[in-house]
């Protein structure tokens, strides 16, 4: 008898149960007592690819097994690496408490960890002060000081070179994907560190006594700082004066400019992010044209988000 009931066939039934508590709760119960962890009520978190839910002090992840057309297996391996290193360095992230998997109607892997009782940096944009942001964007620097250093290969994936992480540039016209593959693999962007991969508003926590923790390493890689602090500034700062300056120091706008053009070319998210916040796709023809509309958009947010 399964404790998991449920069919899983492919992405759209995943993702029409995969924030269902009563669906889980039997796994989840399961879970925690071979973990030999007090089991209570179950609440949501918030959703991502996977199934997250709060259990009392504790969030659990489950990975969505290969039936839901997602192989979350380096997922798994590579948030497990990721947060151990993490807890090891003493850098603010969730605490890893266990991890394992469950072999039930489907194998699922999983892994708890304690629950961080703080709220989205996305949400909390709005009502944050220039001085807030400021400190808020230093003391992330800090945290990525401390994680975006050398580290032994974990998961095997080459950001420049793998050409299954080519997908978000396809959209792009045939002249300026050229130009791009010929400046990645010419140019130098320097040592490879351990970098989160995904630091965007939801996943940077702020907690009632002003404590930053980051969250979901799954999209960890090794890869050149600027790969991290490219899509920082894009993404989650969206190029927010007072989080640059905490974060970047008093920057030349060249410096920068350069920095995230060099980060974003390489990074997994970078076709989209590219169109989601510095312009539409028929603006870019060539990197110089990227180069110009970055430095725009960089100088226009830093005259236009405050009065002062």
């Amino acid at each position: 008898m399964y404790l998991f009931k449920t069919e899983i066939n492919g992405w759209d039934s995943w993702g029409k149960l995969y924030q269902t508590i009563s669906t889980f709760e039997p796994l989840i119960k399961s879970i925690f007592v071979k973990e030999k962890l007090p089991f209570t009520k179950i609440e949501h978190c918030t959703p991502g690819t996977n199934a997250v839910f709060k259990v009392g002090d504790y969030a659990i992840k489950i990975f969505a097994p290969k039936e839901s057309g997602i192989d979350s297996t380096a997922d798994f391996e590579t948030e497990s690496f990721a947060i151990h290193r993490a807890n090891t360095l003493g850098v603010s992230v969730p605490k890893l408490l266990a991890s394992g998997f469950i072999q039930d109607k489907y194998r699922f892997s999983y892994m708890i960890m304690d629950y961080i009782n703080g709220t989205e940096i996305n949400k909390l944009n709005k009502h944050l002060t220039y001085e807030e942001k400021v400190t808020i964007g230093h003391r992330l620097r800090l945290i990525t000081d401390a994680i975006n250093t050398p580290c032994g290969s974990f998961n095997g994936i080459d950001v420049i070179r793998d050409k299954d992480r080519q997908n978000r540039w396809e959209k792009y016209s045939e002249h300026f994907r050229k130009e791009r593959l010929d400046y990645i693999h010419s140019h130098d962007f320097g040592e490879k560190v351990f970098v989160h991969g995904d630091l965007n508003g939801d996943n940077l926590l702020l907690t009632h006594d002003q404590k930053l923790y980051i969250i979901d390493f799954a999209e960890a890689v090794l890869a050149p700082a600027v790969y991290e602090h490219a899509l920082i500034a894009c993404e989650l700062f969206r190029f927010d004066k007072a989080f640059m300056i905490g974060y970047f120091g008093d920057y030349n706008m060249d410096e920068i400019t350069e920095l995230v053009f060099n980060g974003i070319l390489i990074h997994d998210f970078g076709g989209d992010v590219i169109e989601q916040y510095v312009g539409q796709l028929s603006e870019f023809d060539s990197l110089k044209k990227l180069r110009e509309r970055l430095y725009w958009s960089i100088k226009h947010n830093q005259t236009n988000n405050y009065n002062h």
